[in-house]
């Protein structure tokens, strides 16, 4: 794990190396054993490393190729980087270090760049300099672990691990209005935005080229969309198998290991895999006695039946953390509570490993998530109806109160006659600031294509699989990646998922939705693997997780702060939110000790401002 950065064009200048260097200050956590920068006529590139494979210098960053002509800086890790040196070796190329780095600079070399990435097994943002070519080529891994944003200016393209760099360096220019509507809306900005105008993010399995002042993007791998024919319990069979090798290649490393250990499914088979792989890796568990949700007690079990070594992290869900923490983390505004305690994790396991094992993407792939189960049963509606049944539902929904048990009824069915356009309607996002008179002059007109979805019954009928598209392109991508990336990596903590595993999510693509949720149980696969390996009592459990309270503690230990920043505030300077609507607000709600998550949204937003213009 590394943090990067360059500058590349004709117009590179006197003043480029000091701006790459102000871009590797700003990423110097990412990379704390080491900074580096070289320079071509063309460009300059910087790297902030963190050692993981070959801890020498002979893994310095950027790394040279044909006597530099050819320069890499790379973050992320190359699981299958033995393989592919042994195949390099075979066709005569010499290495000097022992790193994944070295491989991708000679795989470049003998196999062009788009064949290179189709090789790669792993997480990575790269970018290559080839100075003969006068081409610079950026690659983001297939689902987008490792981030990477970009900016054209003046001829040149300046790119680094996070947009908060690249601002630093002076490209993008002021708030961009739709990465604010976004962000209002999710608490995130995703991956079609940033929060900057002129500053964008290459997506998730996408290469750019650079050449002669002119941009090219393609992308160079989709997830599939076809399913196969097979059996749940060849479905369970092959899944096992996948995991165990997902594991063993993340086990990998120069530097100490550690996993986490909840009390649920997904964590506890890493933990699996890892005990019958005879790993030698300690599990972390996070411990809140004080939270009703607390699973150490689960994981205390679980590890006893694994046989592994296993460590409580006490932390407690009602003090609060430092809100300050999460705005240095991220480099655009990011409102995910849970982050706040990735980042209590991260501190206390960065004490005894470098590298650390997550559960992360099980729920997404393997349908975890109860809308998952919701949106099928929607599907079945809409395919046993006629095409008029959405017009009729449509003039007749208004008619239905919207409480109780009816109130779900009709979520039901506009999701079966409207499809994926009324689940993006559904989110109480933006009309919330409208409907609380939030908004200043600036936004009062904002929309987003995420509400502006039409509603048809053939969506509706594919809900479930349009869903999964839409989820993997805005939460996925723009919530549950960043927050382990940028708090992990906020400590120079290396995370790395086996349900992340390319050849696991695209087998997994390919079952059968009631494959997946047999029987009508989320996670299912997962689960009967659990049942036959852990616990039939693991596997039955309900689906929990460690609350960050945010909502409780903006009417209680932050409402003070709160107030104090809403009467002095720069988005009300700026005409984006009326912050005196946004004190009435928090007055209506504090009775019942839970503010709306869009005060939250707002604390949040004007806290990263204050922080991005020098104020805190």
């Amino acid at each position: 794990m590394c943090g990067i950065a360059g500058i590349v064009g004709h117009n590179v200048g006197r003043d480029t190396r000091e701006r790459v260097v102000s871009m590797l200050s700003e990423l110097a956590h990412r990379g704390p054993d080491d900074e580096g920068l070289r320079e071509w006529d063309g460009a300059v590139f910087g790297h902030r490393r963190l050692s993981i494979f070959d801890l020498s210098a002979a893994g310095h960053q950027p790394m040279l190729l044909e006597n530099g002509k050819i320069g890499i800086v790379f973050n992320g890790a190359i699981y299958n980087f033995r393989d592919l040196r042994k195949q390099l070796e075979e066709k005569g190329r010499k290495f000097v270090s022992e790193t994944d780095t070295e491989v991708l600079l000679h795989g470049y070399r003998v196999w062009g760049f788009d064949n290179l990435i189709k090789r790669l097994d792993g997480m990575f943002a790269i970018a290559l300099w080839d100075d003969e070519l006068q081409k610079l080529f950026l690659v983001r891994d297939r689902l987008g672990v490792k981030p990477l944003a970009f900016a054209e200016q003046d001829g040149n393209i300046g790119f680094a691990s996070t947009v908060r760099a690249l601002k630093k360096a002076g490209f993008g220019s002021g708030l961009s209005i739709d990465g604010i509507a976004e962000y209002l809306e999710f608490g995130f900005v995703t991956d079609e935005n940033s929060i900057y105008e002129g500053i964008e993010k290459l997506r998730a399995g996408e290469i750019l080229e650079f050449h002669n002042g002119e941009i090219s993007r393609r992308l160079y791998w989709e997830l599939p969309e076809t399913f196969d024919e097979i059996s749940f319990e060849d479905a369970v069979e092959e899944t096992e198998k996948l995991i165990l090798n997902a594991v063993e290649k993340r086990l990998f490393a120069d530097v100490p290991v550690g996993a986490l250990l909840s009390g649920g499914i997904d964590s506890s088979l890493v933990c699996w895999a890892i005990a019958k792989l005879g790993g030698d890796v300690s599990a972390f568990t996070v411990g809140t006695p004080d939270d009703e949700f607390d699973e150490s007690n689960t994981a205390i079990k679980t590890a006893k039946r694994l046989g592994i070594k296993h460590r409580i992290l006490e932390l407690s869900s009602e003090k609060p953390p430092d809100i300050q923490e999460l705005i240095k983390a991220f480099g655009e505004p990011f409102a995910c509570a849970s982050a706040l305690g990735m980042l209590a994790i991260s501190r206390e396991v960065k004490q005894s490993a470098t590298v650390l094992l997550t559960g992360d993407g099980g729920d997404d792939i393997f349908l975890g998530y109860p809308e998952h189960k919701h949106f099928l049963m929607s599907s079945k509606i809409a395919n046993s109806a006629p095409d008029l049944a959405a017009g009729l539902w449509r003039s007749a929904r208004g008619l239905i109160p919207k409480k109780g048990q009816l109130k779900r009824a009709v979520s039901l069915l506009d999701y079966s006659f409207g499809g994926i356009g009324a689940v993006g309607a559904a989110r109480d996002g933006l009309p919330v600031y409208s409907e609380n008179n939030l908004f200043g002059e600036r936004l009062r007109e904002i929309s987003i294509s995420h509400r502006e979805m039409e509603w048809t019954i053939n969506s509706g009928r594919n809900l479930l699989g349009e869903f999964l598209n839409y989820d993997r392109k805005t939460r996925f991508t723009g919530e549950y990646l960043p927050k382990v990336d940028g708090a992990t990596m906020f400590y120079a903590l290396e995370a790395r998922s086996p349900f992340l595993d390319i050849a696991l999510w695209e087998f997994a693509a390919k079952l059968p939705f009631p494959v997946r949720l047999n029987n009508g149980t989320l996670k299912a696969v997962l689960r009967e693997i659990v049942r036959r390996r852990i616990g039939g009592d693991l596997a039955d459990a309900k689906k929990q997780g460690f609350i960050i309270p945010v909502q409780k503690w903006l009417t209680g230990h932050w409402r003070k702060i709160f107030e104090e920043t809403m009467r002095d505030s720069i988005l009300m300077r700026e005409d984006l939110i009326d912050t005196d609507a946004a004190l009435r607000l928090l007055d209506r709600t504090a009775k019942s000790g839970w503010a709306p998550r869009q005060l939250w949204f707002i604390f949040v937003l004007e806290s990263w401002l204050r922080r991005e213009r020098g104020l805190s």
